[in-house]
C-alpha cells in the first residue's frame, strides 16, 4: 500500500493503513505520517506504533523512546510497552516499568498482571510474586491466576501452585498446562502425567489440551524414561491432528528414553530441523555408543549448513567415551582442532571427560588447565583419577576444589568417597560426608548414597552404612553395595539374609546382586543356600551369562558338588578365561587333578588363552595330588603362553617338589628365581626341609632367608628349632639371642591361667 504523505489522515484511516505495514522502512514513514497528521499524542496510535516497532525492529530503544516521549499515558499504553519488553526477555525492565505504572496511580487490568507475574516467574522472585498475588486478590483480578500457578511452580513451591490452582473456579487449558509443566519441572513427572490424563478426558473445549499441554506430557515421559507411555501419547496427538506442531517434543522424548529407531523416525518427520533437533538425535545414538550413526548424522548436519555448537560436539565426544573407542575419539579430537571448535568451554570439558573415561590421564592432565574455569572440568578430573586408581590424587584434588570454593557435582563427590573407601581413609570420608550433608545432597542423590554405603562398609563401619541405607532413597545398586560390604568384611551369612530381605520386599535383584550372593554362599560352603539362589535365578528367567554362570560353577565346586558344577559349565554357550579357571580350580581344590588337566586341554582346544590364575590352579591341583611331573610340565608351559611366573607360582612349585621329597630340586629353583623370594617361598622350603629331616640344608636355607629379611622372626624360630632338633643347643640359643636383637617384637612367651 502506498502512503501519501501530502494527504491528511484521521485516526480511523491511520489504523487501516497500519494493517498493511510489513517493513521497517514503511513503519518509519507511517510514524512520520502519524506525527504530521497531528496524532503523535494519541495513546491508541502510540500503542499501535509500539506494537509495530516490537515486531519489525530488533532494537527496543525505538519503543522506549516513543513511550517516554508521550506526555500522558494510560493502562493500554503501558500494556503495549510491557508486552514489548517481555517478548524480548527484558524481565527486570518489565518489573521496573510496572512499578513506574503503579507510582503513576494507574491500575493494572487483566492484561497487565499476567505479563508482570510471568516476568517475576522467569526471575524466580517469590516475594515479588507474592506481593503481586496480594494485589490481584485486592483488585479482583484473580481470574488471571494461571500465571500465579506458573510463578509458584517456577519458584519450586508446588504446594502453593496447587493451592492456587484448586482455588480457580473455572479452570481452562492454560491453568492445567501451567500445573502439568510445573510438576514436571519440579521433579514430579508422574503427577504431571496424572493431570494430563485428567484433562484429556474433559469434554469442554476450553479445557482440552493444546500443543503446550502435550509438550508437558512428552517432557514428563522423557524425564521418566517411560517410552511405552510416551508412545501412547504420540498416538493420541497424531489422532488429534496436533503432532505436526510438537514434532520437536516427540523427538526429545524418544531421545531421552534412549530408543534410537523411534527417535530417528520422529527426527525425519520434523520439517524444519534446527540445531536442537540435530543435537537430540545425535545425542540418543551417542548415549548408547552407536558411533557410526552418530558420525553420519553429524556430517549430514554440516552438509545442511548447520554449524555445530559446543553442545552437539560434546555429545559426540561423550559417545566416544561411552563406546570406549579410543582411536576414533582421538581422531575426532583432531577434527575439532582443525575446525576450530576447541575454544569452546563445553568442548574442552567434553574432551577432558572423554580422556578420563578412556583412563588416559596424561592427555586429560594436558587439557585440564583449559578447563580450570569450569566446575565440570574439576569434577571430571577427580573422576578420572578415581577411575584409574590414583586415589591419593583424587582425594587431594577434591580437597583443593573445596578449598577454592568450586562447586562439587555428584560425579566428583562419588569418586572422592570411593577413593576414600579404597584407601581405608574413613575419617577423610566422614569429612566429605559432612560436606555432602551441608550441600543438602545426603539421602537425595542415589550415586552419593551408594558411594557412602560402600565407603563405610569397606571400612567396617556397618552401623553407619546401614543408617545411610535406611534413611536414603535407594535402588538396586544400593542393595548390591550393602550386600557386597557384608561379603567384604566376611559377614557372609548377613549378606545372604540381606538378599532374602531384598526379595521379600519385592526389590528386583540384577545379575550383579546374584553374583555377590553366590560368592557369599561359596564362602559359607552352604549348598542349601546356593541351590535356593540357583532356583531363584531359574524362576526369575535370568539368562545364564558369563558372570552368573561362573559364580554358579564356583559355588557348586566349593560346596563339593562337582557334578552340578560341571553341568552348569557344560550348559554355557560362551566361556571366557575366568569361567575355565573356575572349573579347573573346582576340580583342583576337590582333589581331582586329572580332571583339572583334562579341562585345561579342552581350554587350549577352544582357543581361550590361559592366564596366570589358570596355571596357579593347575600347579595347586598337581601339588595336592602328587603329580610332580605333570606340575613341572605345566610350569614349563607357562612360557609358551607368555605368562611370567610370580611368587605364588614359585611357592606352589616349591610345595609340589618339597612335599614329595625333591627338596634339593626345590632349593635349586628358589636360588635361581629371577625375582626375590618372599616369606611364602622360604617358609614352604624350610617346612619341607624340616619334614624330610634335611636339617643341614634347612639351616643353610634359613641363613639365606635371614640375610634377605633380617627382621622376619619366623626364620630365626625355624632355624633355632632345627639346631635344637640335632642337639646343637648353643647355636640354637645364639639364634634366639640374635632374633631378640634384630627383631622389634621377638617371639612372645606363652602363658596360661592354669
Amino acid at each position: 500500500m502506498v502512503i501519501r504523505m501530502s494527504k491528511a489522515y484521521d485516526a480511523g484511516e491511520l489504523i487501516l493503513v497500519s494493517k498493511h505495514i510489513r517493513t521497517l522502512d514503511s513503519l518509519l514513514r507511517f510514524h512520520a505520517l502519524t506525527v504530521t497528521s497531528g496524532h503523535s499524542t494519541n495513546l491508541f496510535m502510540a500503542s499501535k506504533l509500539i506494537s509495530l516497532y516490537d515486531s519489525l525492529n530488533n532494537d527496543p530503544s525505538s519503543c522506549s523512546t516513543l513511550f517516554h516521549s508521550l506526555p500522558s499515558k494510560d493502562t493500554f499504553l503501558y500494556n503495549s510497552f510491557l508486552k514489548s519488553l517481555f517478548s524480548r526477555s527484558l524481565f527486570p525492565r518489565v518489573l521496573s516499568l510496572f512499578s513506574h505504572m503503579r507510582a503513576s496511580n494507574l491500575s493494572p487490568n487483566h492484561f497487565t498482571l499476567p505479563i508482570v507475574v510471568s516476568a517475576a516467574a522467569h526471575l524466580t522472585l517469590l516475594p515479588h510474586g507474592a506481593s503481586l498475588h496480594a494485589l490481584a486478590s485486592k483488585t479482583g483480578l484473580f481470574h488471571s491466576s494461571a500465571s500465579f500457578v506458573s510463578l509458584y511452580s517456577r519458584c519450586g513451591r508446588m504446594e502453593l501452585a496447587r493451592k492456587v490452582f484448586d482455588e480457580i473456579p473455572k479452570r481452562d487449558v492454560v491453568a492445567w498446562t501451567a500445573l502439568i509443566i510445573g510438576h514436571v519441572h519440579n521433579g514430579e513427572p508422574e503427577k504431571g502425567l496424572r493431570c494430563l490424563r485428567h484433562v484429556h478426558g474433559v469434554v469442554e473445549d476450553d479445557e482440552k489440551p493444546n500443543a503446550k499441554t502435550w509438550e508437558g506430557g512428552f517432557l514428563a515421559c522423557g524425564n521418566l524414561g517411560a517410552v511405552s507411555e510416551g508412545s501412547c501419547l504420540h498416538g493420541v496427538v497424531v489422532k488429534n491432528g496436533v503432532a505436526s506442531f510438537i514434532q520437536s517434543s516427540v523427538l526429545d522424548m524418544y531421545s531421552k528414553c534412549g530408543v534410537p529407531r523411534e527417535a530417528y523416525r520422529s527426527f525425519c518427520e520434523v520439517i524444519h530441523k534446527d540445531l536442537l533437533c540435530w543435537t537430540s538425535v545425535i545425542g540418543v545414538y551417542a548415549r548408547i555408543g552407536m558411533m557410526g550413526e552418530c558420525l553420519r548424522l553429524f556430517r549430514e548436519m554440516q552438509e545442511n549448513e548447520i554449524r555445530p555448537d559446543g553442545v552437539v560436539v560434546g555429545c559426540v565426544l561423550s559417545g566416544f567415551g561411552n563406546s570406549m573407542d579410543v582411536f576414533q575419539g582421538k581422531a575426532f579430537h583432531g577434527v575439532i582442532i582443525r575446525r576450530y571448535y576447541v575454544d569452546d568451554e563445553k568442548v574442552n570439558d567434553s574432551l577432558l571427560f572423554m580422556y578420563c573415561k578412556f583412563g588416559m590421564l596424561s592427555l586429560a592432565e594436558r587439557i585440564f588447565p583449559l578447563c580450570q574455569g569450569s566446575g565440570d572440568g574439576w569434577n571430571f578430573m577427580v573422576f578420572g583419577y578415581g577411575k584409574v586408581g590414583e586415589n591419593v590424587k583424587c582425594v587431594e584434588l577434591f580437597r583443593e576444589m573445596q578449598w577454592l570454593g568450586i562447586h562439587s557435582e555428584t560425579i566428583g563427590i562419588a569418586s572422592a568417597i570411593a577413593s576414600c573407601a579404597q584407601l581405608g581413609a574413613v575419617n577423610l570420608g566422614r569429612s566429605i560426608h559432612c560436606n555432602v550433608i551441608k550441600g543438602f545432597l545426603d539421602g537425595k542423590n542415589i550415586s552419593v548414597t551408594n558411594s557412602l554405603v560402600e565407603m563405610y562398609g569397606k571400612c567396617g563401619k556397618m552401623t553407619f552404612a546401614w543408617r545411610i541405607f535406611n534413611t536414603s532413597e535407594t535402588d538396586v545398586v544400593s542393595w548390591n553395595t550393602l550386600i557386597s560390604s557384608h561379603v567384604h568384611i566376611k559377614q557372609h551369612e548377613e549378606a545372604v539374609n540381606l538378599f532374602s530381605k531384598m526379595v521379600r520386599e519385592d526389590q528386583k535383584p540384577n545379575t550383579a546382586t546374584l553374583v555377590v550372593v553366590l560368592s557369599a554362599c561359596s564362602h559359607l560352603a552352604s549348598l542349601e543356600k546356593g541351590e535356593r539362589v540357583h532356583c531363584y535365578i531359574n524362576e526369575s528367567g535370568f539368562t545364564l551369562n558369563l558372570p552368573l554362570g561362573t559364580a554358579l560353577i564356583d559355588m557348586y565346586a566349593k560346596c563339593g558338588q562337582l557334578q552340578k558344577s560341571r553341568m552348569v559349565f557344560d550348559s554355557m554357550m560362551e566361556k571366557d578365561v575366568i569361567c575355565w579357571n573356575a572349573m579347573i580350580s573346582g576340580y583342583g581344590m576337590n582333589g581331582y587333578a586329572e580332571s583339572a588337566l583334562e579341562i585345561f586341554q579342552h581350554m587350549e582346544e577352544s582357543n581361550v588363552m590361559p592366564n596366570g590364575i589358570t596355571f596357579l590352579s593347575l600347579l595347586s591341583a598337581c601339588a595336592h595330588a602328587g603329580l610332580v611331573e605333570e606340575g613341572k610340565y605345566m610350569f614349563a608351559r607357562m612360557k609358551s603362553y607368555s605368562v611370567n611366573p610370580n611368587l605364588k607360582h614359585y611357592t606352589c612349585m616349591v610345595d609340589l617338589l618339597g612335599r614329595y621329597g625333591n627338596v634339593q630340586e626345590a632349593e635349586a629353583m628358589v636360588l635361581s628365581m629371577p625375582i626375590s623370594p618372599d616369606g611364602g617361598v622360604w617358609g614352604a622350603l624350610l617346612g619341607h626341609c624340616k619334614t624330610h629331616n634335611q636339617i643341614e640344608m634347612g639351616i643353610r636355607i634359613a641363613k639365606y632367608a635371614i640375610d634377605l629379611e633380617p627382621e622376619n622372626d619366623g626364620y630365626y624360630i625355624i632355624m633355632a628349632n632345627m639346631y635344637s632338633f640335632i642337639g646343637r643347643w648353643e647355636e640354637a640359643e645364639n639364634v634366639r639371642r640374635t632374633m631378640k636383637e634384630r627383631c622389634s617384637m621377638g617371639k612372645k612367651a606363652g602363658w596360661s591361667l592354669l
